[in-house]
């Protein structure tokens, strides 16, 4: 029986990271996400976003990772970001001793997607991609986006039958 878990999102961040560093040398970046779901309104017939909200983890791990590092130094609130990751369950017992979960994404890879003069916090630093396999310093991987498309009301307006 094959298994994927496998999350691709662009979105913007709702939080300025959080970084924690471990004993062992480690560190996590954990910040808020959120991505906008399209739907049309039943009574007004507009086209309005319906936001969800989560909540990520990025690693530094292994010799080569420094994902956490990116996310600290190059993410603040408002960050359009896209994330490639898997999701993660948590489950724990709070203080009323009822049981809890939630899900959250575990960052694998992230690209920075806002331009450089755009960017939250960032007064021209380098973009690109950060993952498992990208070099540990953000300015080799650089990825231009001068034209960004721009999302018009002009789409047709017919429900999808899926």
């Amino acid at each position: 029986m094959a298994n994927l878990n496998k999350v691709l999102l662009i979105g913007r961040l709702t939080r300025d990271p959080e970084v924690r560093t471990f004993s062992n040398g480690g560190k996590v970046a954990k910040f808020g996400f959120a991505v906008n779901n399209r739907r049309k309104n039943s009574q007004t017939g507009q086209w309005e976003d319906d936001p969800v909200w989560l909540d990520c983890e990025a690693y530094n791990r292994g010799e080569f990772g420094k994902l956490a590092d990116t996310v600290e130094q190059f993410c603040r609130k408002g960050s359009q970001v896209f994330i490639e990751g898997h999701l993660q369950l948590d489950q724990w017992v709070d203080r009323d001793n009822q049981k809890r979960q939630k899900l959250k994404i575990v960052v694998d890879a992230l690209q920075l997607l806002d331009r450089r003069q755009d960017a939250p916090g960032n007064s021209g630093a380098a973009r690109g991609a950060v993952g498992k396999a990208a070099p540990s310093d953000v300015s080799e991987v650089p990825v231009e986006y001068d034209e960004q498309p721009e999302f018009t009301e002009d789409a047709p307006d017919r429900d999808i039958p899926f």
